[in-house]
């Protein structure tokens, strides 16, 4: 199946910060959702090993982007029965000492069938759009545990470079997509291709 774009800013986004104690001592998963539930709307708050870290609300070329990919992904994970698409915020609680919120996400079947409404445990598929004050958290903390929690694929979709890296648990290097991005969920005979120059062409309208 292919996917071409056939559709008829904010500032910047600030720095993903970590939130922390002069000592650096690491939160719990309790404080981190009592620290959450008491910030005000607009912050995404993720829980990351102990540390809290915020990322003020995204850049309107980010939610182009968002947009344009759950145009692209909904059907495809709707007709091939590969699981559920999802956007944030809603959380993905690997364990007690993760909590993420993916800007896009497809849980699998499985993790649907188990009846938990409030978050997901297992991901076929994370999307994060980064910017350029948020790419150290994207790139490597967040990658790294995304990878060791076996996510089938990682996508990080750069619209400063319009390149996404594809990550899957066992890569060392990511794949740079620059034109095409394939998708072919494991264990399904179904792809989808997604024409990346007219999805960033696209975003900047």
């Amino acid at each position: 199946m292919r996917a071409d774009l056939r559709f008829p800013s904010t500032a910047e986004q600030l720095m993903a910060m970590p939130l922390s104690s002069p000592s650096r001592r690491r939160y719990t998963l309790e404080e981190f959702e009592r620290i959450r539930d008491a910030a005000p709307p607009g912050p995404r708050y993720e829980f990351l090993d102990g540390e809290i870290l915020v990322t003020p609300s995204p850049n309107l070329r980010h939610q182009r982007i968002i947009v344009l990919l759950t145009v692209l992904l909904e059907p495809f994970v709707t007709a091939n029965g590969i699981g559920r698409l999802l956007i944030a915020p809603f959380d993905v609680r690997f364990r007690t000492s993760r909590v993420f919120q993916p800007d896009l996400l497809v849980m699998t079947l499985a993790d649907i069938e188990s009846g938990r409404r409030d978050s997901a445990r297992e991901l076929r598929l994370a999307v994060e759009v980064v910017s350029p004050s948020s790419a150290r958290y994207d790139r490597v903390d967040k990658r790294s545990r995304y990878q060791e929690e076996r996510v089938e694929e990682l996508w990080l979709v750069d619209p400063e470079s319009e390149l996404v890296e594809r990550w899957r648990p066992d890569d060392e290097r990511p794949e740079i997509l620059a034109k095409t991005l394939i998708w072919q969920p494991v264990g399904s005979d179904a792809s989808l291709s997604i024409d990346l120059v007219a999805l960033f062409e696209e975003s900047k309208r």
